[in-house]
């Protein structure tokens, strides 16, 4: 199983133009839960350029694609990298670095 996710998370990755991509999955593995609003925030503080929409579209992408992610349920969903896939994802994150 995890290989498969794995194999997601590279051939992800290896489509990301400008370091989007990465980044979000680098916030993701601070370990805390984010809404799409408080991720957009950060991105647009580290200098990416990405509309509200965009970001949730990558997050539900991330969610339902990769199966990564493990969402909160509540008047904001919060999201957060499932505990088990951190270390995984972080090897992979670094290897593209």
């Amino acid at each position: 199983m995890n290989g498969e996710v794995e194999s997601r998370v590279r051939k992800y990755l290896e489509r990301d133009k400008n370091g989007l991509r990465k980044e979000l999955l680098r916030v993701l593995l601070d370990g805390k839960k984010f809404t799409t609003a408080e991720i957009h925030q950060i991105l647009s503080e580290r200098g990416y350029s990405i509309s509200s929409r965009g970001i949730s579209a990558m997050v539900g992408l991330i969610s339902a694609r990769l199966g990564i992610l493990k969402t909160e349920l509540g008047e904001k969903n919060r999201y957060y990298l499932k505990p088990e896939y951190a270390e995984l994802v972080r090897r992979i994150v670094e290897e593209y670095d």
